[in-house]
């Protein structure tokens, strides 16, 4: 893929403030399983990025609590958000998907449209969520999707009452 290469290239010129490494597909996925800490940031084409995004969240535990973002940092054109797991049409409607990474999607979202409060708020929620142990099927738990959501829901609203106070 030289033309990816090149413009990844030259953008990185552009932005001498990152730090880029040029990893082949095959190694970074090896290290992403035995050294997954040792990866913050992973640029990488469509195909690539999606195969290796739902590695990532799966050494993470699940690929339900993976987001992901398609970003258009100068705005020229729309961005997208969406859980790595897609809508997961095998489990619709079945109150079995985890919905942190829609969540978390949502979130990073809400921050690159200048609301970093809600972001911040949203990943409070889902956090304390599964601090206090609710946790879906694909983390070990027993909470449904709903269940899920309405812990986060209420620990939004906690700490907004918390706030106004």
């Amino acid at each position: 893929m030289p033309f990816w290469d090149e413009v990844v290239a030259a953008v990185a010129v552009r932005t001498p403030s990152v730090t880029l490494e040029k990893v082949l597909i095959d190694a970074l996925a090896a290290r992403l399983v035995l050294q997954p800490h040792s990866v913050d940031v992973i640029v990488a084409s469509n195909l690539f990025g999606d195969i290796l995004s739902d590695l990532a969240a799966a050494v993470a535990g699940s690929v339900g609590v993976a987001p992901s973002a398609n970003l258009n940092p100068p705005r020229r054109h729309p961005s997208m958000f969406e859980p790595v797991h897609g809508s997961a049409p095998d489990i619709a409607g079945q109150g079995v998907a985890n919905p942190v990474g829609q969540m978390w999607a949502a979130a990073m979202m809400l921050d690159h449209l200048g609301q970093p409060a809600a972001a911040t708020a949203l990943v409070a929620g889902f956090e304390s969520a599964l601090a206090a142990g609710v946790r879906t099927r694909d983390l070990g738990g027993d909470a449904s999707t709903d269940a899920f959501t309405e812990a986060v829901l209420e620990h939004c609203r906690r700490a907004e009452a918390a706030t106004a106070t």
